[in-house]
């Protein structure tokens, strides 16, 4: 990714290494102590006026060239360092991805505990790493009850999708209940209709299929191409639903409610629609390998097309000075070359 920051017509590619130029100074300054230290030692064993006997054809002006030459190479390695670039040529290039349409179960029974912190919690994390692991794909955010909502139209706006997964609480139900029908429904109405062959559904939910609603609409996606991917949240021991106080949900009975996931039916969804079912039980990212092993394996399709900008790279510019001034102090005595009767 090429970097907004711009120096001297420049872009530059690694702006965060632009401080290492400070190792430049450093060099400039232990390299000034030097000469320094290198004085005085030489002022304790003779007179300054004697030096020129002493040390024939020694150059103070050519020791502080050396050190200002150092401390160059230094600065243009750095700035060869930090990817300077100028110029760039456009390439055409074709983006390929497929239009998944992820459905969120948000009814209260997601606030159960068996899974830690909760369902809910644990479903938006399995979400999150899906976005980020989600490459030239598009993706729809749907929140869903007894009712159905919106939440984000299909986009690859990945961190867009992130920030709304985020606000999804079971309070924005306008009905309680669990219907994987209906929600199964709007998920395939968000399709173009073309081909269901770079398209696929993923359901992430604790609740069971009740009257066979959402096992017909997998059978409508399965006629379409669209294959329905189902991650079942919860345990077999299953939890007690909190009530918004400090207390429980209670039955007719009185009893507290206990709510277990059902994987037979869910898992029913999955295959009537060709896709797979996972729980969280599984693995440590379940939905994440759902991802990896079958939904990235779809067909993709052309969602995008159009140019990008190649940069060109610059920075043999500032490392060719930093290898002359290197070979230049190298090349730089300190003592002139003397001969008898005069300097050389």
């Amino acid at each position: 990714m090429i970097a907004v920051v711009r120096f001297l017509g420049f872009d530059v590619l690694a702006p965060e290494r632009i401080a290492w130029a400070c190792g430049a100074l450093a060099v400039l300054l232990v390299g000034l102590w030097s000469l320094r230290r290198r004085r005085i030692e030489r002022e304790r064993l003779v007179a300054e006026r004697l030096v020129p006997r002493v040390v024939p054809g020694f150059s103070r002006g050519r020791a502080r060239a050396r050190v200002v030459l150092a401390a160059a190479a230094a600065l243009f390695a750095a700035l060869a360092a930090v990817g300077p670039v100028r110029g760039y040529t456009l390439r055409d290039v074709e983006r390929k991805g497929i239009d998944l349409v992820v459905c969120l179960d948000t009814s209260r029974s997601m606030l159960v505990q068996d899974v830690k912190p909760d369902r809910l919690t644990r479903a938006k994390r399995e979400l999150a790493g899906l976005f980020d692991r989600m490459k030239g794909d598009r993706a729809a955010l749907l929140a869903f009850a007894g009712d159905v909502r919106e939440v984000a139209p299909l986009t690859h706006d990945r961190e867009t999708l992130k920030s709304f997964l985020e606000t999804l609480t079971p309070a924005d139900n306008l009905r309680g209940g669990t219907d994987l029908g209906t929600a199964l429904e709007k998920a395939l109405e968000m399709f173009d209709g073309r081909t269901g062959a770079h398209e696929a559904i993923v359901l992430v939910t604790d609740g069971e299929d009740l009257g066979a609603r959402g096992y017909e609409v997998a059978q409508k996606a399965k006629e379409r191409g669209i294959r329905v991917y189902v991650l079942g949240m919860g345990t077999s021991g299953g939890g007690k639903i909190p009530d918004g106080t400090q207390g429980f949900v209670r039955g007719s009975d009185t009893k507290e409610v206990v709510s277990r996931m059902d994987p037979e039916s869910l898992a029913r969804i999955a295959s009537a629609a060709g896709g797979d079912f996972a729980t969280i039980e599984m693995s440590p990212i379940p939905l994440e390998e759902l991802y990896e092993k079958r939904i990235a394996q779809l067909e993709g399709r052309e969602l995008e097309g159009g140019q990008e900008r190649i940069p060109h790279d610059r920075y043999q510019w500032p490392l060719v000075v930093a290898a002359a001034c290197m070979l230049f102090e190298f090349g730089l005595r300190e003592r002139r070359s003397v001969r008898a009767g005069g300097v050389a």
